[in-house]
């Protein structure tokens, strides 16, 4: 008789406690397949439908939350009290890939593995999180331990900054970053090679190039800069950043047909909303 992997069946208890887990469930149960084929299917599913999905709330799927934090273009020694707030919907749970970290290296590996992405979606998203976002309304864990988190993941990665309101003298790097996610774009890159070649989330990612070319859509119509920044809730720094990477794709020929393609794209993505009386 074999010892049994306690771990290993806390993952799977929790990997069928999931939308993952109840899909490829009813696909085996009603298609009388194996789970390898179910999770073939899955896959075909998250790649062709997932990033056109976006009907449902995003704060009402599973692992979601939502938080008040600082906007990003709120400037360095402002209190807190005085900074401009939005609301951002963070993927805090990614599913089986953090149950497998949580089960097998702990929690502050988890929180490691996290931070950095959090604070992306936050940004991507026109705002900052806090040493105490993530201490009490993500991790219920102490800010020390945020910071020793932090201190870790600098030493790991120096060269990956982490935008928090705390470290605003990093943010520089990181709307660099974003404009190189862009330029990538217009290049032809798909958004999954984008996210795996930069690191950051596929979720990241597209919501970078929308918002690109929602300044673009808005700057072809004659607005000005500071408007599309107010209109679009993100800092005029970012939008300047992306008007002359829109000047720089016009004048390149490869750049130009992949801008045209972004556009059209999200044309089609404004119709279908249109036709569904959204947005």
């Amino acid at each position: 008789m074999g010892f049994r992997n306690v771990k290993q069946q806390a993952l799977e208890r929790m990997k069928f406690k999931s939308l993952e887990g109840q899909f490829t469930s009813e696909v085996s149960e009603g298609l009388n397949c194996s789970p390898f084929e179910a999770e073939a299917v899955l896959e075909v599913v998250r790649e062709i439908f997932l990033p056109h999905l976006d009907g449902e709330p995003a704060q009402t799927r599973p692992g979601m939350i939502s938080l008040v934090v600082v906007r990003a273009d709120e400037p360095p020694g402002k209190s807190i009290e005085q900074c401009a707030k939005t609301t951002v919907c963070l993927k805090l749970h990614r599913g089986e890939q953090d149950d497998r970290i949580m089960t097998e290296e702990g929690p502050a590996a988890l929180r490691r593995a996290r931070i950095p992405d959090l604070a992306q979606q936050a940004l991507s998203q026109g705002g900052l999180i806090t040493r105490e976002d993530l201490a009490y309304r993500i991790f219920f864990v102490s800010p020390r331990t945020i910071s020793r988190d932090l201190k870790a993941l600098r030493e790991a990665q120096p060269e990956r900054p982490i935008p928090l309101r705390s470290l605003r003298q990093d943010i520089g790097p990181v709307l660099t970053h974003r404009v190189r996610i862009v330029e990538l774009a217009l290049t032809g890159r798909t958004e999954r090679q984008i996210a795996t070649r930069t690191g950051h989330s596929m979720e990241a990612v597209a919501n970078y190039v929308s918002t690109f070319i929602r300044t673009a859509q808005l700057s072809e119509d004659g607005t000005a800069a500071h408007d599309i920044a107010f209109l679009l809730e993100r800092s005029h720094g970012l939008i300047e950043q992306y008007l002359k990477l829109l000047r720089q794709a016009k004048a390149s020929r490869p750049m130009r047909y992949h801008l045209k393609e972004l556009l059209r794209l999200g044309r089609a993505g404004g119709e279908k909303k249109d036709e569904r009386g959204q947005r």
